[in-house]
């Protein structure tokens, strides 16, 4: 309704390499830098914390849900500068001990952790030299999640989720969905921004994707891009490629002119 606070939103495009302490004191300063622009809402991309040579280095920094050094940054982080930090995605412990959780978490401004996403599409890609297969060293998650904050309801998804659109029909409606996201630059070009501004479109929400952007220490290239979408599928702002600040004001009144005038939430028959 009408309590629904108005927020100014930023993404925060990295390029994360293997050591953990670097990319914490790089997300650290574009947080400090979006602060400085008023920003109340930030998000960081899929693997913030680490991505390394192989899939292993990844599983190796897990951590326990709700202790270990990137759970405690975040938390301090949130709290110190009194925002809602939509931390991506991390790894944490799974159940079968050789595998990770692909982990969105959500923290307070007081820096409690509120919500917790764990990725449940796992990707799996084969063209010419590149392969990727996400359930070789993933557990995948099996409960959809949003979280209920003064600036609206947001949709909590990572990467390869956006493809299903069914994931966000399950949820509608909500305010923003949050698209964390490592794109490869192969699929990237091909379909990042038709379904993120789809998504956005059909949902009648904001739309806030934060990548990987740009050549990792690894060789491996990631699409970047990371953008703010309104509901109209208009990008508000967006960073091609490199490690910086996209930001922009999600307004209700814009959401609710949109369903207003095109009610197809409301016309949904299926």
């Amino acid at each position: 309704g009408m309590s629904k606070q108005n927020c100014r939103i930023a993404a925060l495009q990295m390029i994360s390499g293997p050591r953990v302490g670097d990319n914490l004191r790089c997300a650290g300063r574009l947080i400090d830098e979006a602060v400085g622009q008023g920003a109340q809402l930030l998000a960081l991309p899929e693997y913030f914390p680490i991505i390394g040579a192989a899939d292993a280095d990844r599983v190796r920094a897990r951590e326990d849900f709700g202790q270990g050094p990137v759970q405690d940054w975040l938390a301090e982080t949130a709290q110190r500068h009194g925002i809602w930090i939509f931390a991506g995605s991390i790894p944490l412990t799974a159940t079968v001990a050789e595998k990770m959780r692909n982990s969105s978490l959500v923290y307070n401004p007081a820096g409690e952790c509120v919500k917790r996403y764990d990725k449940i599409h796992l990707f799996g890609f084969r063209k010419g030299d590149e392969a990727y297969d996400e359930s070789a060293f993933i557990e995948a998650g099996d409960q959809l999640a949003a979280v209920d904050t003064p600036f609206g309801r947001i949709a909590l998804s990572i990467c390869y989720d956006l493809r299903f659109p069914e994931l966000y029909r399950a949820l509608a409606p909500v305010d923003l969905i949050m698209m964390p996201a490592a794109f490869t630059d192969t699929t990237g070009r091909a379909h990042w921004e038709i379904l993120l501004r789809a998504r956005a479109i059909e949902n009648q929400c904001y739309l806030l994707a934060v990548g990987q952007g740009g050549k990792h220490e690894n060789g491996r290239v990631t699409h970047g891009n990371s953008m703010i979408v309104d509901p109209w599928g208009e990008i508000l702002d967006r960073k091609m490629k490199g490690p910086g600040v996209v930001i922009a004001d999600l307004d209700h009144a814009r959401i609710a002119e949109i369903r207003e005038s095109l009610p197809a939430l409301v016309h949904r028959t299926l």
